[in-house]
Parts: structure tokens; sequence; C-alpha cells
């Protein structure tokens, strides 16, 4: 297998179990499966920028020279996931002193919502009105004037 082959697949391994932590209920595993995608990613940055080569530098001879924007994207991404580790890692800490778990509590409106879902209601504030008849249709619609302005504009004959 090439290098490039493996490093794709090191990359997905990654990708996936960090899908797979971040779908349990515990802040702990959630944060590792964030950090392990972010590294994942980084690797397929890696991949994307392509063989090595000298680096870019103004008044260099010819040869072979790196592409220096996957380097800054990779230096963004792990800045990036780092800070939010650290936010995660802080709000876990806070969760893990208020409540004794690091575990995920289900939301009372998610309950409220599924148990709604489940009796199939709609909200209070939903108006379940039919399409007023006498609306024409896209077929049957006046033709529109010249410059695309229909003449029966709600707002009367002179709204342009």
């Amino acid at each position: 297998m090439s290098p490039n082959l493996i490093l794709v697949i090191v990359a997905g391994v990654m990708v996936g179990t960090g899908v797979t932590l971040m779908l349990e209920r515990s802040l702990t595993r959630i944060l590792v499966g964030f950090v392990l995608i972010g590294n994942g990613l980084n690797v397929l940055l890696l991949i994307a920028s392509g063989p090595a080569g000298r680096a870019p530098l103004i008044g260099e001879g010819e040869g072979p020279m790196s592409d220096p924007l996957p380097q800054a994207m990779a230096l963004t991404a792990i800045v990036i996931t780092m800070g939010v580790t650290a936010f995660g890692l802080a709000l876990a800490y806070r969760a893990f002193q208020l409540t004794g778990t690091d575990d995920v509590q289900d939301d009372l409106e998610d309950d409220f919502i599924r148990r709604r879902a489940e009796r199939d209601e709609a909200s209070t504030t939903f108006e379940d009105t039919e399409l007023d008849e006498s609306l024409p249709d896209e077929e049957g619609a006046d033709e529109p004037d010249d410059i695309g302005v229909s003449t029966d504009s709600p707002r009367g004959e002179d709204a342009r």
C-alpha cells in the first residue's frame, strides 16, 4: 500500500472513531471525539497538500515547492480545535461540579417535543389554514408587464 492510502485509512479511522465517541452521553468522550475528528481532518489536509517540497520563498531557484495554503489551514484548524477543546473542558468541569457526573442530561424541551411528535400534535401557534381558492394558479396568473412587475400588486398601481 502507498503511504497516501495508509494516511487516508488512518484519517478515516480517526474521524469514524471521533464520530462514534461524539454520539456517547459522556462529555469526556464527546471531547475526545472532537479532538480525534480535528486530528483526522488535519491528516487529510496533510494528504491534500501534495508531495513535500522546498519552502516557497521569493527569489529561490526553480524546483518543486510546497503549497503553503494547506499548512496554514492545518495550523488554523489546530488552534480552533485547541480553543474549542479548552472551552469544552471548562464546560465539562463545571457540569461535573454542579451535577456530580459528566453525563449529558436530556433536555426537558426535547422530551416535550418527542411526546408531541408521538401524539402527532401541532404547536399552539400553528394555523392549519387552507390556501385561498381565489388566488390564481401559476399557469393562469396574469402576464407580467415589460419590467417584470405584475399589474395586480398588493400595494397598488403606483407602487413602482
